[in-house]
């Protein structure tokens, strides 16, 4: 069946979301005795949350699911989903893009799509998707260390840690931050490796004189509920290896070539048409999404600028990044009390905070019950004790980032105080790690049989 796209429609101005249906923040505290573990009133009524939405253009969303609706065409390469693929390609400057359900799938096609058989050197500092994804399909993740100006993976640790069985690297794009993309490809060039790229919180960031999408032998986007630019679920490849596109397209359609043609193993990773819809409404606001994260970066710059031992991971050049991700490093010794205490005072006042990623992949299951010994990871561990997330968004109005700042400084300023009020560690049940005494194996290096059964 001949594909015609349709004419785009004319962008519409994005709405921002009803203030009423923002987290509304309470008054000013000026003790530490109103602090809501403490037993006073929560500043906030509602939930101020890391990664709630972005929501597009609804009326544009709707439109195009009903039409998708009145065309009978739901999934399997409609035309909404052949759009978003062409219109991320743009985005992100790469000849090639193939749409699938989620990143994690992505990821997992494209080391397929590659053969990648043996070890992939990686970062321990990453959402442990990016870690599982390549273990599910056989493959042994090698953590190497991160660098602590850029926070992704540092080329000279991962030069150190590849070997001999080492078939791939692996470079995370992190918080908006990205790779030292032309020290990883000249490492794989050297080495003969393949290079992937996981851009999953990379969306709208930038590097000199290079597309992020055309990077290494493909680079994975997320479209996560929680990333910058959604399809409610979702995720993509993007490459300029005309063949890898062709194999990744193939498998996430179960191998078919034709209507009752399969010509190789495959999976069912396929985008839907109301994800695309998503999608697409996403783009169309992507600049505006990443203004409002913008300005979000600069009111928790200024507002935390002189508090103690509370420092934002600042940006070297915010202009070349989505500014989705807000992230502050707890100097206990100088702030007087450390993150998770911090976290705990946050969540009461239903501000929820988060500690991505600790404790870290090669701190999780099946990692940590390896028998090999991973690379020593000091950067690593240093920022997963003490970095805290906070929420920011188009759901996350200027007067709500104003109390956040306000909650942490006072709580630093009260430290002393508070440090004989709040649970001790032996309290925080919280804090232990799932499953101990527990051992889990990793497939031996190595792709498992190809068989219909896995």
């Amino acid at each position: 069946m001949a594909y015609e796209r349709p004419e785009p429609a004319a962008p519409k101005p994005i709405r921002r979301i009803p203030l009423g249906l923002m987290p509304r923040p309470g008054r000013l505290k000026s003790s530490p005795e109103e602090f809501a573990l403490l037993g006073g009133e929560p500043a906030f009524s509602e939930p101020l949350r890391v990664g709630r939405p972005n929501v597009g253009d609804r009326e544009a969303i709707l439109r195009r699911i009903a039409d998708a609706l009145d065309r009978r065409w739901l999934t399997n390469d409609g035309r909404y989903v052949r759009e978003f693929e062409q219109r991320l390609a743009e985005a992100v400057g790469a000849r090639h893009c193939v749409a699938t359900c989620n990143g994690t799938l992505a990821l997992q096609l494209a080391a397929r799509a590659l053969d990648l058989r043996g070890e992939v050197v990686m970062p321990s500092l990453t959402f442990v998707a990016s870690a599982h994804a390549l273990a599910w399909e056989g493959l042994v993740p090698a953590f190497a260390d991160v660098n602590p100006r850029s926070l992704c993976i540092d080329p000279g640790r991962a030069a150190a840690v590849a070997g001999p069985g080492t078939a791939a690297l692996l470079g995370v794009h992190l918080w908006g931050r990205t790779c030292d993309v032309e020290a990883l490809e000249a490492l794989a060039r050297d080495r003969g490796l393949a290079v992937l790229f996981d851009a999953a919180q990379a969306l709208g960031c930038s590097r000199p004189g290079k597309p992020i999408g055309a990077c290494g032998d493909a680079t994975i986007f997320s479209f996560h509920a929680t990333k910058v630019a959604n399809s409610f679920e979702g995720g993509a490849i993007a490459t300029d290896d005309p063949g890898l596109a062709e194999r990744a397209a193939r498998m996430r359609n179960f191998g078919f070539v034709d209507e009752d043609i399969v010509v190789s193993l495959g999976t069912n990773a396929k985008m839907s048409e109301p994800a695309a819809a998503m999608g697409l409404a996403s783009l169309d606001a992507l600049d505006h999404f990443i203004e409002h994260n913008r300005e979000n970066y600069e009111h928790y710059r200024r507002w935390l600028a002189d508090v103690p031992g509370v420092e934002l991971l600042s940006l070297q050049r915010p202009e070349s990044s989505n500014c989705h991700y807000i992230e502050v490093e707890i100097d206990p010794g100088i702030a007087g009390i450390d993150r998770d205490d911090l976290q705990r005072l946050l969540v009461a006042e239903n501000v929820l905070a988060r500690r991505y990623f600790h404790p870290g992949c090669h701190r999780m299951e099946p990692y940590r019950s390896r028998s090999d010994p991973h690379a020593p990871l000091p950067v690593t561990e240093h920022l997963l004790d003490r970095c805290l997330s906070l929420p920011t968004g188009t759901a996350t109005p200027q007067e709500a980032i104003k109390l956040v700042c306000q909650l942490i400084e006072l709580a630093v300023s009260h430290a002393a105080g508070l440090a004989t009020r709040l649970p001790t560690a032996a309290d925080r049940t919280a804090d232990r790690l799932p499953g101990a005494g527990e051992t889990c194996e990793l497939p031996e290096v190595g792709r498992l049989d190809d068989t219909p059964s896995r």
